[in-house]
C-alpha cells in the first residue's frame, strides 16, 4: 500500500532524530528542506500542512509559476537549491528567501543588487564543488576567500554557510569525506550553515555537521515523469 505524506515525514523525522542523537546534537539544529521541484503547489501545500516550513526548488521559472498559488503560506521559506543563471538573478531575488547555489563573486554581487531592487535581505550559501564531476556546478574551494571578500561589500545578501553535492552513490558512506571536507572549510571561515545530505545519505550528513538536509524523494516519492 502506498504511504501517505504524513507517514513518509514521520519516517524522515525518525532518521533525522536518530542521527542527531548519535551525534550528540539537538534535533532543532537540523532543518529539513523539503525539495519540491517537479511537484505541484498542492504537494507543497500538503507538506506545509504537515508542519514543514522550508522548501527547496531547483528551477526559477518553475517556482515562478507555483508561487502565486502559495501566497497564503506567509511563514513558508523558499530556497533556490538549483544552479542560478545570471540572467535569472532578478527573478530569483523576487521569489526566494535564500539562494544556496552562489558560486562566484560576480553572481553574488548581481544577487545583492537584485535584492536591493526588491528592498529585501537574502540569505546566501556558497556552493562548493568538491568532486571532479564536469556535470556539477559550484565554486572551487580555493575561490572561497575572494567570494567572501565580495560579500563584505554587499548590503542585501548575507553569506551564512556552504552547500555541496557529492557524487551520487547508493552507498551513503561514500558521501562522508565530502561532507567532512565541507564542514572543515566552513569552520575555517567561521560559517555556521552547512547544507548537505539528501534522502539517501542524510544520516551521514548530520553526523558530519549538516544544519540543513535537502529531502525530496523520501518525502514526496519519485518525481513525476514528464509528459511524452
Amino acid at each position: 500500500m502506498e504511504s501517505t505524506f504524513d507517514q513518509r515525514l514521520a519516517a524522515v523525522e525518525c532518521r533525522v532524530q536518530a542521527a542527531a542523537s548519535r551525534s550528540g546534537r539537538a534535533r532543532s539544529s537540523v532543518t529539513v528542506v523539503a525539495v519540491s521541484k517537479k511537484f505541484s503547489s498542492e504537494h507543497l501545500r500538503t507538506a506545509y500542512q504537515a508542519g514543514l516550513r522550508v522548501f527547496g526548488e531547483n528551477y526559477v521559472q518553475e517556482f515562478a509559476d507555483k508561487k502565486p498559488e502559495l501566497a497564503d503560506l506567509t511563514d513558508a521559506h523558499y530556497h533556490l537549491i538549483g544552479h542560478l543563471q545570471s540572467n535569472k538573478t532578478r527573478l530569483a531575488a523576487e521569489l526566494f528567501d535564500a539562494v544556496q547555489t552562489v558560486d562566484s563573486a560576480k553572481l553574488l554581487k548581481r544577487l545583492d543588487a537584485a535584492a536591493g531592487e526588491w528592498g529585501k535581505k537574502m540569505e546566501v550559501l556558497i556552493e562548493i564543488k568538491l568532486s571532479g564531476e564536469e556535470s556539477k556546478a559550484g565554486a572551487d574551494a580555493s575561490s572561497l576567500p575572494a567570494i567572501l571578500d565580495a560579500a563584505a561589500g554587499c548590503s542585501h545578501v548575507s553569506v551564512t554557510g556552504l552547500m555541496t553535492m557529492p557524487p551520487w552513490s547508493e552507498e551513503a558512506e561514500t558521501s562522508r569525506p565530502y561532507f567532512r571536507q565541507l564542514a572543515a572549510l566552513a569552520g575555517q571561515y567561521g560559517l555556521k550553515q552547512l547544507s548537505m545530505g539528501m534522502s539517501n545519505d542524510l544520516e551521514v550528513a548530520i553526523e558530519e555537521g549538516a544544519t540543513m538536509v535537502r529531502i525530496g524523494t523520501a518525502l514526496f516519492g519519485p518525481r513525476p515523469k514528464p509528459a511524452a
